[in-house]
């Protein structure tokens, strides 16, 4: 869904107000009977011999993904990827607003990225008790990222966002744990390069 949300939103754009399955499979690499799968899974959105109306479509399945609300995220971390996290703007747009940034790194206490102070991780209970906190994006050495994320579910947050280079595996049920790996993806495309040679 996040991948048809950001095409929709190229074609939106573009000036486009209507695309068949068929048209949006080209653009995007995808057979347009699994685009119709997809969508039919969510409800009806298109019509024969009309398409799908692209700016419904894209409205809709933002409502799906939970766009249409803001989401409060802090990053703990606030390294190289943690400063870089904060200083893309782009987040914004979808509802993400970076509201908070810690470190145990006394040297960026009250240094600001984009208007946001950093603060030393032991204000962090303080922090989510004041502030409401959506989702923690974890940017700091995997040794410290389990802990910190127990942490941060003691103090309520439900969602993170993991950069560490460790899986977390939380046992609390109703936590929303989203790894993610660059160097994975660095491996994969090391692997295409490789291919292709053959």
């Amino acid at each position: 869904m996040p991948r048809y949300y950001r095409y929709l939103g190229e074609l939106l754009d573009s000036g486009v107000e209507r695309i068949s399955s068929n048209e949006l499979s080209r653009r995007m690499n995808v057979t347009a009977s699994q685009i119709r799968q997809d969508l039919n899974n969510f409800g009806g959105f298109g019509q024969q011999g009309y398409g799908y109306n692209v700016k419904y479509l894209y409205d809709e399945i933002g409502k799906i993904l939970g766009l249409n609300e803001q989401h409060n995220i802090i990053v703990i971390g606030a390294g190289n990827l943690g400063q870089a996290l904060a200083n893309y703007v782009k987040f914004e747009k979808l509802g993400f607003m970076i509201i908070g940034l810690f470190d145990v790194n006394p040297a960026l206490k009250g240094v600001t990225v984009r208007g946001l102070a950093i603060h030393m991780l032991d204000e962090l209970e303080d922090f989510c008790k004041r502030r409401k906190v959506d989702i923690a994006a974890l940017t700091m050495p995997k040794q410290t990222a389990d802990a910190i994320a127990h942490r941060l579910v003691e103090n309520g947050i439900r969602a993170i966002w993991n950069f560490a280079h460790v899986d977390l595996e939380l046992i609390e049920e109703d936590v929303v744990v989203e790894n993610v790996h660059l160097s994975d993806s660095l491996m994969q495309l090391s692997y295409n390069i490789v291919k292709n040679r053959r």
